[in-house]
């Protein structure tokens, strides 16, 4: 990495912007970590001038992500007191004009919280909150161990097994919890699979769709907003379903939730939230489960710490959540001059929270480049912080700790086998394929 600018100067050197700002810089870890680094210990809240994209400020400390996150008023998401004018994910300028075109010139292409700033958001987010709290989500403790033991039964065989274990394990688990909860039929499973692939695979070659020209400058918010308008396809059938025959189940609290004017919300507002349980709902947990089991196969001393004292596992979770960080980043935009960092941040501009980066920041964890499943306090940030804190952290940190809890004890012996890949995003995923050698007893 370039080691010529200072905080001196807020432009960031070239290489050290496109390594942390495209998509396919995420794809040699190596070298976006040391990207990382190097913003925290020379220009940590930086510019990144790339072409094709706005200039961005990059936040790459953790006291400053939760200095930004919970100022909504001032560091908006949606685009404050003008919804649609700006896009909490971070895409290139092609793109954006693509979705403007799509929507009637709106960046607002989904009616899903990340989109929204308080009030708006608070009121929609109350609409299943109840749902995800610690308290209820008690009641499905059973129905998930069940799920996790179909899901080792299934997948995994005793003695040895070699296998990929994301293609052919931490991905199905999380999807078939959430579906099951969400109340969408198990062979309708593979469509949103396939859809969730779709969604954030839209910068990687290897998972874009056939019918989207993949050189094209606008190719990811094409596939994303093909994606979407599928995902509108199915839910729309579901909306409906649910309003003629409710269930106990998550979809039913969703397609029949109504305004303080007694009327159901509209299709779209239940679409939204389908789109985000069905997608982040269980690719952040796959990924966060992926890299866990790849740590504790590099550290076989922890595995066997946590196996003999399975109280360890919350503490485990913590550490896989700060490792992975499958959430790389979301945007938000200064509605007012700011002073951060003693930068000046001017109206209007844009800034990227990096989510990894603070994830490892040496003023917050000790030797963060190193995994400890005891590493305590642990202040990890990877479900963020403020107003936009992911509200089904408890229910993904439920589902990891009873996969761990049948799974580890059943260990004899793990180690990887091959290379490994991540997806070529900059916004969520983790590894892509992971070969391993996993011997259960």
């Amino acid at each position: 990495m370039s080691v010529i600018e200072t905080e001196s100067n807020p432009v960031l050197p070239d290489d050290v912007a496109r390594q942390i700002v495209l998509p396919e810089g995420h794809r040699d870890e190596v070298r976006l970590f040391e990207a990382y680094r190097w913003l925290r210990e020379h220009n940590p809240l930086g510019q990144a001038r790339v072409e094709g994209y706005d200039d961005l400020w990059l936040v790459s400390k953790h006291a400053d992500i939760m200095e930004v996150e919970r100022q909504p008023h001032i560091f908006t998401s949606g685009g404050g007191d003008e919804p649609g004018t700006h896009n909490p994910i971070l895409g290139n300028q092609a793109g954006d004009e693509f979705t403007k075109q799509l929507t009637g010139g709106s960046l607002r292409i989904l009616e899903a919280l990340p989109y929204l700033d308080p009030p708006e958001h608070t009121e929609v987010k109350d609409i299943a909150a109840e749902w995800f709290r610690p308290a209820n989500l008690k009641k499905w403790e059973d129905s998930i161990r069940s799920l996790a033991r179909e899901a080792i039964e299934r997948f995994l065989k005793s003695g040895q097994n070699e296998i990929d274990f994301v293609k052919q394990f931490s991905v199905f688990y999380p999807l078939h919890v959430i579906m099951t909860l969400f109340g969408v039929p198990e062979e309708d499973e593979p469509r949103m699979m396939a859809l969730t692939q779709d969604f954030f695979g839209t910068a990687d070659p290897e998972t874009q769709r056939e019918d989207i020209e993949a050189l094209s400058q606008e190719a990811a918010a094409q596939q994303w907003a093909a994606a979407i308008q599928d995902f509108f396809a199915y839910f729309d059938s579901l909306v409906e379903a649910r309003r003629a025959e409710p269930k106990d189940d998550l979809a039913t609290i969703i397609a029949c939730a109504k305004t303080a004017d007694g009327e159901f919300y509209p299709k779209i507002s239940a679409y939204g939230w389908f789109i985000a349980i069905a997608t982040a709902g269980h690719d952040t947990t796959s990924s966060t489960l992926a890299g866990t089991i790849e740590q504790l196969a590099h550290h076989p001393d922890q595995l066997e710490k946590v196996r003999q004292d399975p109280a360890q596992i919350p503490n485990l979770i913590n550490e896989g959540l700060r490792w992975s960080s499958p959430v790389k980043q979301f945007t938000r935009r200064a509605t007012q001059d700011y002073t951060l960092r003693g930068r000046q941040i001017k109206k209007g501009d844009r800034l990227v929270l990096l989510y990894q980066s603070a994830n490892r920041d040496e003023d917050i964890f000790d030797a963060p480049d190193d995994f400890r499943f005891d590493r305590r306090p642990n202040k990890q940030i990877a479900f963020g912080y403020g107003p936009h804190m992911c509200i089904g952290q408890h229910l993904a940190k439920q589902e990891l700790r009873i996969m761990l809890e049948e799974l580890l004890p059943r260990i004899a012996h793990l180690d990887t086998t091959g290379e490994r890949k991540v997806l070529q995003t900059n916004f969520v995923g983790g590894l892509q394929n992971l070969p391993v050698r996993l011997e259960l007893r």
